[in-house]
Order: structure tokens, then C-alpha cells, then sequence
């Protein structure tokens, strides 16, 4: 079967597996892993070179918060997992090397997640070397595999202090200018400083002391615990404390107390260029996912991200993934869309795609919420054509897996239709447009039980009690052994429709034209037309059967392609007759494939 499925793959790619980058970005399947808890291929580099116990190392395989010891030795060793899945790129969880250990006495936990970034120039020891990751992409491009990069410019992690406080709340620049100490009527300071609209380095130069909101300081033996070592300059921060994520101190606040860089000043611009360019110049890499987009100032991105694709493109690397992390919790892509329109990003992970499928299919909403996702393509910048390079997801790391929200939507609900219900959103992830990501562990059934640390289950043999009491879909597993089985129900449904989509034009670069939808659980009915071929997709998010004639553009034979339902022939004057079973769908197809 791997075999096959690779063979499948490779067939579709432009002439070979060497010429993988001339795949567009929405020819890919993504698989996103957090390399901590991934695989454990070599024990050595657990404790990340260090010595002592948890609250040193950071290593304790027992503790959801702490390293458990995987690495990119592990990515290395199971690529042909990954590829057996369907996968044609790889996101790999932030790999720099971070703080081990950071919070309030009691309140600890570690940088296993990757994002509080102390070296942005070295892989953390934690997770292997730089030799290691040149190794992961090498063996990757060998496959025509693409690796993309979590990176983060917000912040870096937490090592400024402030003499006033430990958890700082946040001051506004009305209360507290950047030319005045001491809030209202205080004593003026960076005298000549224009302010942050003014974005050149000989104005910023005139910003020397940062005490305008509070006092921050490096503690005794951190002044040079960053990399590059300007990151250590603390005028470099904005230190007005924590922020609400709303408003001004959205983008001027510390991320729950991580040191928020000021990336208004030209030396931060040019500093993060030069430092992620290097990851490109270094390894090849294809791409980036970039974390907490919406909490830097639009202006940063319009001078890193051209400055990226630029890089690449003198790389060799000519459809450069780079796409931003707005996280946010509305089916409205507006919010959304205006990162693409405003601070210029190619495109955004798609939360509103994974809105509408909690919605209506871990919901009970109607399925005319897909076409407040699909009306919104127009709002990006590109429009239509742009919308289909958006990665979309319906659970990941942060907020959680879809089959966790499924249970908590229907509680009486046992784990056959739990398994339908995850099983339907897969079919709508991997056929609807948009870059499908895939989520380590969604294929072996990990349901989790909540987001951030709850949502992060080891899937080698894990040791965290909370994650092995878990009941995994599709399997009498559970986390406590290791969970690489290509024969899992799931595994072998999405491996199956990520070969489908990249055999069909239509799924990955057709447009969309919404057939059918309701406003109760029932009928989503879209067809994907690229040159002659339509593809239609029928989906019913409803606990009971449907039968109903959808509208096709085309006439003549349809092929069923996945699932079932469609009839074997369309019926004067372009209509296709779908009979789906609860939770069902049905992919056919009519016309030519090109």
C-alpha cells in the first residue's frame, strides 16, 4: 500500500520528485508536528546538553508542560509515514533554540513548543542540530517534499525585567510618551524622538532610554542570553507591559509577559531579515508559517515579507509558502483578509474555513456557513485565485483538536458518529479549497482534551497520564503506546484523499461554485471546475439521509472519485442526483482531467 501511494503521488508531481518547487502552494498537503512530541529517535539530546533536574533541563516526559524528547532525528525516521499519509510538505514547529524553563515559581513549564525563543540563528539543542535540520531538509527535497518553518518575530522569550512590577499591566503611549518618565506631568526623556510613525533609524537612534512606562533591566547573568546580540539591546522592546491582545496593545504588549519586540524600529526590520533570510540562504527551506501575525505592525511586513520571497527567488525557490497566523475565532474572514490587503501577506491560515466546520459539522449550525467562508474569498488581496494558497485546518495545536470540540457539541454522542462526524470535516479539508493541513496525531484518532498543552499528546509512547486516559477514535489504542499505524481508519482515509486531491487539477487549483447549502444541518453541495472538469463535492452535516438533485454545469457520465452517493449519469439540463447517507459525501466528477 505505501508503495502505491507514494507512486501515486509522484506521478502527479510537474515531471519528477526533483522538481518539487514548481509546485504552487495550493498543490501541497501540509502535515504540521511539533517536533518535541513527534518522535524520539535519538535519547542523547533530551535534556537539551544540560544538567540537573526538570526545572533546568526542562526535560520531564511526564509533565504535559516539559520536553518528552523528541527530535528532528525523529522527523527524519518517519518521512515515510509522513509521505504514506499523503503529505507533500512538511511544517515543522518552531526549532530555535528557547529559554528550557520560564513562569512564576510553581507555575513552570517549558519551551518544548519552540516559541520562546532565546538563539534565532541555532537549532535547539533539545531537538538536535543544525546538521540535523540540514539533514531533515535534504532528505525531504529528496522525496519532493517541501519543509516549512515556524517562525516567530513578535517576541522573544521572557528575560526582561521591570523594577515596578513582575506581571506588568499595560501602559498606554498617551499616559506614558515615549519623551516622558512617569506617566502626566513626568520628566521628559528622548528628547527629539518623533514617534513610532516616523520610521527611520536616525529617529529611532534618538530613543536611548527606555524607561518611559517602566524600568526593564537584564537580570544577573542574562545580559547576553540572546542571539543575535542586538536582541539583548533593550531599547529594542516596547516594556509597557502585558497585553489584553486588543486595541493599542495588540501589537505593543508584552505576549502573557514574552519580551515584545519593537518591530516599528528599522534595526528590528533589518535584524529579522537578515536573520530568517540566513535560514533560507542555509538550508533551502520552502517556505514559512509565521507566528502571531496580527500582533506586529503591518509595516513590519511590508518590508519582511517581500524582503523573504526575494531571498527565495535567489535561492532558486520560486513559490515561497510564507503565510501568517491571525488567530481568531469568527466565521467573518474580513479579519482576516485585511492582513493579506494591509501588512501584505501572500496569505493567512484559514480560521474561518475551521469556523465553519465547527460549526456545522461539530455543530449543529446550518451549512450556509460555508458560504460566509466561501463569499469571503473575494476579500483577499488576489481575490479567488489568492484564496486557494490559504492553509486551511480544522484543529491544530493551539486551539485544539476537531474531534475534541465534536464531544463537547454532543456529549451523548458515541464514537461511531464522533469517528463520521471527524471523518466528514476530513472529506471537506482535503476537497474544498485552500492548502489541507493535516495535524499530527488527527490520523491516529488523538481527540485530546482541550487546547495549547491539552491538544499536544506524544505520538510516540507517551508517559503523561492526562494524555493516556484519553479515548482515541478508530482504535483500541491509546497514547501510552506509539501511534504510527498506517492501517488506523483515519490514516487510511486521509492517505486516500490527499492522493485523490493531488491526481485532480480541480481540487487543488478549481475555482469554487457554491450548489447547495441550508440553514439547518443538511445538503453543502460545491463544485471545483478547472478547464473541462467538474468536480462536484456533496457533503450532509445532518443525522439522516439525503436524497436531492444538484445543479452541474456539465452534462454526460459522472465518476465516483470518493464516497458515495452520486448517480452514474447527469439528467437534461445539468443536474447529478446525490443520495447521501448521514454524515456522507460524495465526490464525482465530470469532464476531462488535466
Amino acid at each position: 500500500m505505501a508503495t502505491a501511494i507514494i507512486a501515486a503521488l509522484l506521478g502527479v508531481l510537474p515531471a519528477s520528485a526533483q522538481d518539487y518547487r514548481a509546485r504552487l502552494p495550493q498543490d501541497e498537503v501540509i502535515y504540521f508536528a511539533l517536533p518535541d512530541r513527534f518522535d524520539n529517535a535519538d535519547p542523547s539530546n533530551d535534556r537539551g546538553g544540560l544538567t540537573g533536574g526538570p526545572l533546568t533541563t526542562g526535560f520531564d516526559p511526564t509533565h504535559k508542560g516539559f520536553y518528552h524528547g523528541g527530535d528532528l532525528k525523529g522527523l527524519i525516521r518517519r518521512l515515510d509515514y509522513i509521505q504514506q499519509l499523503g503529505a507533500t510538505a512538511i511544517w515543522v514547529g518552531p526549532i530555535f533554540r528557547n529559554k528550557p524553563v520560564q513562569g512564576a515559581r510553581g507555575q513552570e513549564s517549558a519551551g518544548y513548543h519552540g516559541y520562546w525563543i532565546t538563539d534565532f540563528e541555532h537549532v535547539d539543542p533539545h531537538f538536535g542540530t543544525d546538521a540535523d535540520f540540514a539533514a531533515l531538509v535534504a532528505a525531504a527535497h529528496a522525496r519532493g517534499m517541501k519543509v516549512y518553518m515556524d517562525i516567530i518575530a513578535n517576541h522573544t522569550a521572557d528575560v526582561i525585567r521591570y523594577r515596578e512590577c513582575d506581571d506588568c499591566t499595560y501602559r498606554a503611549r498617551a499616559d506614558y510618551p515615549y519623551r516622558r518618565r512617569g506617566g502626566p506631568g513626568g520628566k521628559p526623556i528622548n528628547d527629539g524622538f518623533a514617534g513610532d510613525q516616523v520610521m527611520t533609524a536616525a529617529n529611532f537612534a534618538k530613543l536611548t532610554d527606555p524607561t518611559y512606562a517602566y524600568t526593564p533591566y537584564l537580570p544577573r547573568g542574562e545580559e547576553k542570553a540572546k542571539s543575535p546580540a542586538w536582541l539583548n539591546d533593550v531599547t529594542l522592546y516596547h516594556n509597557r507591559g502585558n497585553t489584553t491582545f486588543l486595541n493599542e496593545n495588540s501589537t505593543m504588549g508584552d505576549f502573557v509577559g514574552l519580551d515584545d519586540l519593537m518591530t516599528e524600529n528599522p534595526r528590528v526590520v533589518q535584524g529579522m531579515i537578515d536573520v530568517y533570510g540566513g535560514w533560507i540562504d542555509r538550508f533551502g527551506v520552502d517556505g514559512f508559517r509565521v507566528d502571531t501575525a496580527r500582533h506586529v505592525n503591518p509595516e513590519f511586513w511590508q518590508s519582511f515579507v517581500p524582503a523573504m520571497r526575494a531571498r527565495a527567488a535567489a535561492k532558486g525557490i520560486a513559490n515561497f509558502h510564507i503565510f501568517g497566523e491571525v488567530g481568531l475565532t469568527t466565521l467573518d474572514p474580513g479579519p482576516l483578509a485585511v492582513h493579506t490587503r494591509v501588512d501584505g501577506f501572500p496569505a493567512v491560515l484559514d480560521f474561518s474555513f475551521r469556523q465553519a466546520v465547527i460549526e456545522a459539522v461539530a455543530g449543529t449550525r446550518g451549512t450556509d456557513a460555508f458560504e460566509t467562508w466561501l463569499r469571503g474569498d473575494a476579500l483577499y488581496q488576489g481575490g479567488e485565485a489568492a484564496a486557494l494558497a490559504l492553509p486551511t485546518f480544522s484543529g491544530n495545536h493551539d486551539n485544539g483538536r476537531f474531534a475534541h470540540y465534536v464531544r463537547k457539541a454532543f456529549p451523548q454522542a458515541d464514537d461511531a458518529e464522533v469517528l463520521a462526524r471527524t471523518m466528514l470535516s476530513n472529506a471537506m479539508l482535503l476537497t474544498l479549497r485552500g492548502v489541507p493541513t493535516i495535524y499530527s496525531g488527527d490520523e491516529q484518532g488523538f481527540a485530546g482534551d482541550g487546547n495549547d498543552q491539552d491538544a499536544r499528546e506524544d505520538m510516540f509512547a507517551s508517559r503523561v497520564a492526562s494524555y493516556n486516559d484519553n479515548r482515541l477514535l478508530g482504535t483500541a489504542a491509546t497514547t501510552a503506546r506509539a501511534n504510527f499505524d498506517p492501517a488506523h481508519p483515519l490514516f487510511r482515509q486521509i492517505a486516500s484523499l490527499a492522493r485523490l486531491r493531488s491526481a485532480e487539477a480541480a481540487l487543488r487549483r478549481g475555482r469554487s461554485v457554491l450548489r447547495a447549502r441550508e440553514e439547518k444541518p443538511g445538503l453543502l453541495a460545491v463544485s471545483r471546475i478547472h478547464g473541462e472538469r467538474e468536480v462536484l463535492l456533496a457533503f450532509n452535516t445532518s443525522t439522516r439521509p439525503v436524497d436531492r438533485w444538484v445543479e452541474v454545469s456539465g452534462e454526460g457520465p459522472a465518476t465516483m472519485l470518493a464516497g458515495t452517493g452520486c448517480a452514474a449519469a447527469t439528467a437534461a439540463p445539468g443536474s447529478l442526483r446525490v443520495r447521501l447517507p448521514a454524515l456522507g459525501y460524495a465526490v464525482c466528477a465530470m469532464g476531462k482531467n488535466e
